[in-house]
């Protein structure tokens, strides 16, 4: 056994990547701290091709050195947009046809082990602050609030170790996009 070189891994170019089927979900980021994070979220919907990534509050914009830091170019090949407010967002996201689903620890959380997406439906995960979690507000307006179960003393997990969790779980039950 060996490890591949990178130019035998096939990777598309990024105009076949935007032009290529994306997964039935995006990524809604709210007033992230930490451009590495933001980073990250932007290469793992790159490996995973996100629909699309919308930063809202204080969450900072590409192009940023700090963001492009760990994003290794992914903020070129994935469809982003800024939104101030995120209540707007949501409420647009709704009538556009997507189930609002929280990344966060509330009373009537559903365990990821038990999230099943259903095959015609489209998700906006939503990933919110380092310190204070998803906005009390949109965790109301959620249709679902997903719980990554944790059986250690820590109360939370990175937002970017969040975020690979669940769109990789997305992925495996949904069947992903097709690949070519």
């Amino acid at each position: 056994m060996r490890k591949l070189k990178n130019e035998e891994l096939g990777r598309m170019e990024q105009e076949e990547f935007q032009q290529s089927e994306k997964l039935h979900a995006c990524i809604v980021l709210d007033d992230i701290r930490s451009m590495n994070n933001i980073g990250s979220a932007f290469r793992t919907s790159d490996a995973f091709r996100v629909e699309k990534i919308y930063l809202c509050g204080i969450t900072a914009q590409p192009p940023h050195r700090d963001i492009n830091k760990t994003a290794l170019g992914a903020t070129d090949t994935v469809s982003w947009e800024y939104h101030e407010k995120i209540s707007a967002l949501i409420s647009q996201l709704k009538v556009d046809g997507y189930q609002i689903v929280s990344v966060e620890q509330a009373d009537k959380s559903t365990s990821l082990m038990d999230f099943a997406p259903g095959s015609d439906q489209k998700y906006a995960f939503v990933f919110g602050n380092e310190v204070f979690g998803v906005n009390d507000k949109v965790v109301k307006n959620s249709d679902l609030v997903l719980e990554i179960p944790q059986y250690g003393t820590k109360h939370s997990l990175n937002i970017s170790v969040s975020l690979g969790i669940v769109i990789w779980d997305f992925v495996a039950k949904s069947g992903g996009v097709q690949t070519r």
